[in-house]
């Protein structure tokens, strides 16, 4: 049990309700943020009402699903960067869907350094499934782009299906279900950028 003093302090941030206004400003439901983050929707409902306050790594598997650093939650840390530089031995790789056991595929964000961007930019590792297995699918708001990097990666969009080799790209609604599949025993990434709606 947290101290008033800590608690006070802790609520000078105001966490929770940049968490919720975050949420919001993505037309995302607890649920929803809970299946990207990997915690549960009553315990995202907690920490956006102020009743509980979360630790660095649950902020930060937080921060990651909205493509933004720590330090968006603290002060300063909404200041609009014009420049922003994420390093390789920066990122962080995340299951899909926060599945630790047999995710799809894992992602790292691109861009979380950068501030009220308009896109989001993921590398995807696109792991292979046990036979029978079907791949998983979601839906967002807005438009996805997909841009093959290394191997063979099966794309379903809707009731469509397509085959996209090494250097291939697509562009689609994401508001259709959509899923992934990599399509041999080699390895597969791309590089996938979302824009809200």
């Amino acid at each position: 049990m947290l101290s008033t003093t800590l608690q006070e302090g802790l609520s000078r941030y105001g966490i929770g309700e940049t968490i919720r206004t975050l949420r919001l400003k993505k037309k995302m439901g607890l649920v929803e943020l809970g299946r990207h983050s990997g915690l549960s929707p009553a315990l995202l409902s907690k920490i956006e009402r102020g009743r509980l306050f979360p630790t660095l790594p649950t902020l930060l598997r937080i921060a990651l699903v909205f493509s933004v650093g720590l330090e968006y939650f603290f002060s300063g840390g909404r200041e609009r960067r014009l420049v922003a530089i994420v390093r390789r031995k920066e990122r962080m790789r995340l299951p899909e869907g926060g599945d630790t056991n047999e995710p799809s595929y894992y992602f790292e964000s691109l861009d979380y350094e950068a501030v009220e961007r308009r896109t989001n930019a993921y590398l995807v590792d696109f792991q292979p499934l046990k036979p029978g297995k079907k791949p998983a699918t979601h839906a967002h708001p807005g438009g996805e782009f997909l841009f093959v990097i290394e191997g063979t990666l099966e794309l379903t969009v809707g009731l469509e299906g397509f085959t996209l080799e090494v250097q291939d790209s697509a562009y689609f609604d994401a508001s259709r279900p959509h899923g992934y599949r990599r399509a041999s025993s080699k390895p597969c990434r791309a590089v996938i950028v979302t824009s809200p709606a």
